[in-house]
């Protein structure tokens, strides 16, 4: 049993639940798609459009089969942020999840929120409220570059246009309470935590997707002083298992990224 979980470690862990079954068939089915076709895929209650069938099979394993997002709260009516919406799975995970919730969802790229409002508008997952904007620290627009299926980002060069922005700080200013902000917003994180770093005594979970980008300077040991300086407990992952890292730089095969990292932040 031990040999077995040692060298089929995720087929074990999926084989458990129910969702991480429906993850192998997802796989199965839609993973060996060419890439960036946009498609409709059925999963749980829902049938969601997608850019990319391989990029939202890695986003079900991670919200759904996962439960990467899951928190703890004593309130009747949680506020949740989440910052880089995507097509929408992690909203129809929240919404599940946690029913009388109030959310926020921010998506700068204006091709891939419209598929976001889509997919709510198509699978009925009401009461959120959405910002067609990237999450930013003043309200001016920002340069955006807009990649394929889940890269588009701050730094990249593919498609670049201005679009409107958000200062993520005023809305924090505004919720006495929030019981999960989550930041996946590709590269923009260390410099809104930064202008942040004073207003979060009101967060009770942070995730936060970091992105160190080849030709910039990384910006980890400055987000880790700002969970430490608020006094979160956090956690980090990474989603890959990076062999010969002093030979092998990039994160991926990644043409412009060198590292990414999930840190889950929490207070005790």
């Amino acid at each position: 049993m031990w040999l077995f979980r040692y060298l089929f470690t995720n087929l074990y862990r999926a084989i458990q639940t129910s969702n991480g079954r429906l993850l192998l068939w997802l796989f199965f089915r839609y993973a060996g798609r060419p890439r960036h076709q946009s498609g409709m895929i059925p999963f749980l209650q829902y049938r969601f459009q997608v850019p990319d069938a391989l990029s939202f099979v890695w986003q079900f394993k991670e919200i759904f089969a996962d439960e990467s997002y899951r928190f703890q709260t004593n309130s009747p009516e949680p506020v949740i942020l989440d910052c880089g919406a995507n097509v929408g799975s992690s909203l129809a995970y929240f919404r599940h999840t946690y029913p009388q919730a109030r959310i926020i969802a921010f998506e700068a790229d204006p091709d891939i929120g419209a598929i976001l409002d889509q997919n709510l508008r198509t699978n009925r997952i009401e009461g959120i409220e959405v910002v067609n904007k990237a999450v930013w620290i003043d309200e001016d627009g920002i340069d955006f570059g807009s990649g394929e299926a889940d890269s588009a980002s701050l730094f990249s060069e593919t498609n670049r246009r201005r679009v409107p922005s958000v200062r993520l700080r005023d809305y924090l200013l505004r919720e006495p309470r929030i019981d999960m902000l989550k930041i996946d917003i590709e590269g923009a994180e260390t410099d809104v935590l930064i202008d942040c770093r004073d207003v979060l005594t009101n967060v009770r979970n942070l995730f936060i997707e970091y992105h160190s980008y080849i030709g910039h300077p990384q910006s980890l040991g400055t987000v880790v002083q700002i969970l430490e300086e608020n006094g979160y407990r956090y956690y980090v992952d990474s989603n890959q298992s990076r062999v010969r890292p002093f030979v092998n730089h990039r994160y991926k095969n990644n043409a412009v990224m060198d590292l990414q990292l999930n840190i889950f932040a929490y207070r005790p």
